[in-house]
């Protein structure tokens, strides 16, 4: 976080962020933009207001590749107007030497083949594919060793997309935290023929579990056997949580879990059971979790049902506040019927209600329908 700085100097000083000269150590600053940028920019319809209030320094570079960015990126697949968005939102592009922008191409179309699947990943993750190059030897490594493990290479990509940190650094601690993971789900009862699936699955849903100390991850399996877990509830534990589990710590989960036993008047072994069947319960802060019990007890919902269906916890006060209003207005009460209805995404909410409206509409009999007499 930003400390603060009385003098109006540094305040503005603030607003400059730190330039990555590692992209390119032979990058020059000036006081006055690079003119040759600016007009590259104006020709290919980049928004260069935007980047004068949010990263005006990328203009000050010199020298700086527009055009050679713009021609791979169009090689590639991308139209103009794909190229205007990807320059607007990651200006610092055009800061890439094109051989290395060539070797990132290289990397990443081992792994994506599809040019345009690619272009469609370099807009979502600009910032991952336009990195720096002293970092080539380690994605290379990172690639060929998760490759190795016969990874889907759909999740390879999303791993270098979505955690490119995990790619930048030496094979070695990605193959000891992965190693770590293996022997935990073979220590959990965990199946040999199922460890792969498992591992894509944990890899693609949080890829960040790989930036983690192994120690973290089997300190914090050690804390939840404690409080009674079985192994195989650990491996389901672990599983839901989709790597969670090493974002967490001991303290937190102990007054998590202290405050929501309190709260919901449950025993340990139902609480057991409540984590569970909502993981939210270990790693909402207490204060988010009073907000949402609070949010449904003054909806009329009891604890009991509460207890029964705890996944409503993981919804916001305002998403609950919002589907009770809907289900009322299609006469459904939850304070006497089931909370599940309030689960799920956008879409399952949405068809409950349909059923629920359909139910509503249907008649009760056919007034227009021939009756059928005995013969």
């Amino acid at each position: 976080m930003l400390r603060l700085i009385a003098t109006s100097l540094c305040l503005r000083c603030q607003r400059v962020p730190a330039l990555p000269l590692n992209l390119r150590p032979c990058a020059t600053l000036s006081s006055t933009e690079n003119q040759q940028t600016v007009e590259d920019l104006y020709g290919l319809s980049v928004d260069i207001q935007k980047i004068r209030q949010l990263k005006g320094w990328v203009l000050h570079q010199s020298p700086a590749y527009t055009k050679e960015v713009a021609g791979l990126l169009n090689d590639m697949g991308a139209s103009g107007s794909l190229v205007a968005r990807i320059l607007t939102d990651h200006p610092e592009a055009v800061l890439c030497l094109p051989e290395q922008m060539q070797t990132q191409r290289e990397l990443w179309t081992s792994v994506c083949p599809n040019q345009r699947e690619l272009v469609g990943i370099i807009e979502k993750f600009p910032a991952s594919f336009f990195t720096s190059c002293s970092h080539h030897d380690n994605q290379r490594n990172n690639i060929a060793y998760f490759l190795s493990l016969n990874l889907n290479k759909r999740i390879v990509t999303k791993l270098m997309a979505s955690a490119p940190q995990s790619f930048s650094r030496p094979v070695e601690r990605n193959e000891l935290m992965v190693r770590t993971l293996q022997q935990v789900y073979q220590e959990l009862g965990g199946e040999e023929d199922n460890m792969k699936i498992w591992l894509q699955k944990l890899l693609s849903q949080n890829p960040f579990v790989l930036l983690k100390p192994p120690e973290v991850l089997r300190r914090n399996l050690l804390f939840l056997k404690d409080k009674g877990f079985s192994t195989a509830e650990l491996l389901r534990l672990l599983s839901k949580l989709r790597g969670f589990v090493t974002e967490l710590n001991p303290d937190s989960m102990q007054l998590t879990l202290s405050y929501s036993q309190e709260t919901m008047g449950c025993s340990e072994a139902e609480l057991r059971d409540i984590v569970l069947n909502c993981p939210a319960v270990l790693y909402y802060p207490e204060a988010i979790l009073a907000e949402r019990f609070k949010g449904l007890l003054s909806a009329g919902i009891s604890m009991s049902q509460i207890i029964k269906t705890p996944t409503v916890l993981e919804l916001t006060t305002q998403i609950v506040t919002y589907r009770i209003q809907r289900l009322r207005a299609h006469g459904y009460d939850v304070r006497t019927g089931s909370l599940q209805v309030l689960n799920g995404t956008k879409k399952d909410f949405e068809a409950s209600c349909g059923k629920l409206k359909l139910r509503r509409e249907r008649p009760l009999f056919n007034p227009v329908a021939p009756l059928r007499a005995d013969d």
